[in-house]
């Protein structure tokens, strides 16, 4: 009996939203919210050596070296955990500092320039009245309960009750089989029942097919200019084009199967 289409899962950056109107750098980014987090160090401990260019020196100086460790390990950074280790590594103390606060003080949130594509939302509402489980599985050092924030304000996060998961809560980055078997739990689906869909040949790809999943290129501009893709079949352009791709895996799953 050829297996039913029951959960469908979704890389997150470039798959469902749109970074290619993202103007400012990430120095630019990252420098405006730990300013903020070293107001909130100052206040908590009085740490009148710590200015905001040298914590943001130091903190991307770290984080880069925690990316550079985790593609060779596959073992995910958790970012949370790099700031307060950055704060601590200034003579800040850290004991004296809820961790919980300091990510408030930080303020992830969605990054100006980034949009839900247009093909998305109608994707996901007609994978959901069909009954299919829907989840997100991103390769961010930010724990979901961050990211969250985006998916809230770009109206996205009501498709996604069943599993939203971040490398940083995995402990494991993609293509890593076992992010993919955490996010597999969480949906309650086999590999056989799920498809993933994602921009990234290796880390979404290669990494979905390691498991018995079956898999989507998702093809973007902005990625395509830069020489990112390979000849992997299907892909797709437009989530529009993803229907037809099901029906010829999973017969009858417009009906739930029926």
């Amino acid at each position: 009996m050829a297996a039913q289409l029951k959960g469908a899962l979704f890389d997150f950056d470039d798959t469902l939203v749109d970074w290619s109107g993202v103007q400012l750098g990430w120095r630019e980014i990252e420098a405006a919210r730990l300013s903020r987090v070293q107001e909130h160090v100052f206040h908590k401990t009085r740490a009148y050596w710590l200015t905001a260019d040298r914590l943001l020196e130091t903190y991307l100086q770290r984080t880069r070296a925690a990316w550079s460790e985790a593609r060779l390990t596959l073992r995910a950074p958790h970012m949370p955990s790099i700031l307060m280790e950055t704060l601590d590594a200034l003579g800040v103390a850290t004991d004296r500092l809820d961790v919980d606060d300091v990510i408030r003080a930080y303020d992830w949130n969605v990054v100006p320039g980034t949009v839900v594509f247009p093909d998305v939302p109608p994707m996901l509402r007609a994978l959901q009245l069909a009954g299919v489980k829907l989840g997100i599985v991103t390769n961010a050092s930010q724990p979901m309960a961050m990211r969250d924030a985006e998916l809230e304000r770009h109206g996205l996060i009501q498709f996604f009750p069943d599993c939203r998961l971040s490398a940083a809560d995995a402990g494991y980055l993609k293509p890593d089989k076992r992010i993919f078997n955490c996010a597999l739990e969480r949906m309650g689906t086999s590999p056989a029942e799920t498809v993933f869909i994602g921009d990234n040949p290796e880390a979404d790809i290669a990494g979905a097919l390691s498991v018995g999943m079956k898999a989507v290129l998702r093809v973007t501009m902005r990625a395509e200019a830069n020489g990112a893709y390979t000849a992997y079949q299907p892909r797709l352009r437009s989530m529009e084009g993803l229907p037809a791709i099901l029906d010829e895996w999973y017969p009858g799953w417009r009906n739930g199967n029926a």
